[in-house]
Formats: C-alpha cells, sequence, structure tokens
C-alpha cells in the first residue's frame, strides 16, 4: 500500500498564515551573517518564509519578525535589496 504524504507547510513571518511551502520565499541568514532571498529554497543557512507579496514583506519589517527569526539586526538597506528582488520574481 502507498503511504500518503502530506505537502509541507509553513508559516509567513508577515502575515503569521500557514501555507504551503511551494508558495512562500525563503530568505536565510548565512553563517557570515549575510541575509539573502532564497529563490531556489535549498541553500544553507537560517530560514524564514515569506509570502509573494509587497505587503507581507512590509508587515515583516514593521514588527522586525525576520530580526526575531534570524536573531540579530537587519539593517534597511537588507529590506530594500529583498524589495527589489521580489519585484523581480512578481
Amino acid at each position: 500500500m502507498k503511504r500518503k504524504t502530506g505537502i509541507p507547510q509553513r508559516q509567513c513571518t508577515g502575515c503569521r498564515e500557514m501555507k504551503n511551502k511551494e508558495q512562500l520565499l525563503r530568505v536565510i541568514r548565512t553563517q557570515e551573517g549575510e541575509v539573502l532571498l532564497d529563490p531556489s529554497g535549498r541553500l544553507n543557512g537560517r530560514g524564514a518564509y515569506l509570502c509573494r507579496d509587497k505587503a507581507c514583506l512590509a508587515k515583516a519589517r514593521k514588527n522586525h519578525s525576520l530580526e526575531r527569526s534570524f536573531r540579530m539586526a537587519i539593517p534597511d538597506s537588507v529590506y530594500d535589496a529583498l524589495e527589489k528582488e521580489l519585484e523581480g520574481l512578481e
């Protein structure tokens, strides 16, 4: 008998909704302390997930939820770079 596997669920750090992992973007913190957008979802590092929506990134920025997830201060330039990369994916 074939075993059914579920679709992995992750929580968006902006809107705090549970969604399928495929619908979210992964943001990672590398060991060097760099924060990057991970479109493939396979890079090494601590990950946090965001909806593919600028509103969720704005909420995450306002509530400092990425900073809590990564346990480090994130400069505004990183948020601006994430916003530009997010626009490129749409």
